[in-house]
């Protein structure tokens, strides 16, 4: 099963610090269910992406159930991004509002 690799407390004081919150699912559930703050960039171009990201910003990802988002934090991490966060579902996040 799914863990995420970071506990709510800490994502939403690393959101009020200004991480970038990057949702990988793809365009049509992003419209759907978009949550404030976050820009949308589907797994299978994150790749291509790479340059919209800043390195030096913490980053939490997320998407339905935590699987795309941890592949996306594995090919980040592969790329030299460090500061990558696996935040699983976002629903995590609207039950925050």
């Amino acid at each position: 099963m799914y863990q995420p690799t970071i506990t709510d407390v800490d994502a939403r004081e690393l959101v009020e610090q200004g991480a970038q919150l990057v949702d990988v699912r793809n365009p049509h559930e992003f419209r759907h269910s978009p949550v404030p703050g976050s820009v949308n960039i589907p797994l299978p171009v994150i790749q291509q992406a790479l340059k919209q990201l800043d390195k030096e910003t913490p980053i939490l990802l997320y998407c339905v159930s935590g699987q795309r988002s941890g592949v996306a934090k594995r090919l980040l991490e592969s790329h030299g991004f460090s500061l990558v966060h696996n935040l699983g579902s976002y629903t995590r996040l609207l039950e925050r509002q």
